[in-house]
């Protein structure tokens, strides 16, 4: 397995709705996500526009992807295929949105179920100051640095 990591490009677009409706864990279906108006073009301006998303890729099979709100300084997603999950791509795929977020930002968040697995991934590698909001969602913040 040789895994590279790239930015998005247009050409990424299916896959990266591949991977995020393949997860187990916070699943969302294409029609549950487009009623959150997050659709193939949403996510295609905001790869053309802001340079925002990152590929990992297995012999060029998009296997995870992250993306970032940059102007919010908000790590909006990070998925990767169940298959291979465990394998460091999630951790890869987090430090590289890190990176891009803290050019601009000096404390980047963001949101995701408390009892979720995702939550203790991050908590793991240094997310923190928790804030409760609606329901079971959580806020987590990371500092530039840490």
């Amino acid at each position: 397995m040789n895994i590279n990591i790239r930015p998005a490009q247009l050409s990424d677009v299916e896959s990266i709705f591949t991977i995020r409706t393949s997860v187990v864990e916070n699943h969302l279906s294409r029609e549950e996500m487009q009623e959150m108006g997050i659709a193939e073009s949403t996510v295609s301006n905001m790869i053309e526009e802001s340079r925002c998303a990152w590929v990992a890729t297995d012999n060029d099979k998009a296997v995870g992807f992250s993306m970032i709100l940059r102007e919010k300084g908000s790590l909006f997603g990070l998925f990767v295929l169940p298959d291979y999950e465990g394998r460091g791509i999630g951790r890869r795929l987090t430090e590289i949105a890190e990176q891009a977020l803290f050019k601009h930002h000096e404390v980047a968040w963001l949101e995701t179920d408390k009892n979720s697995r995702a939550a203790k991934f991050y908590l793991h590698l240094g997310w923190g100051n928790m804030t409760t909001l609606d329901g079971a969602y959580i806020r987590l913040e990371k500092q530039r640095g840490s």
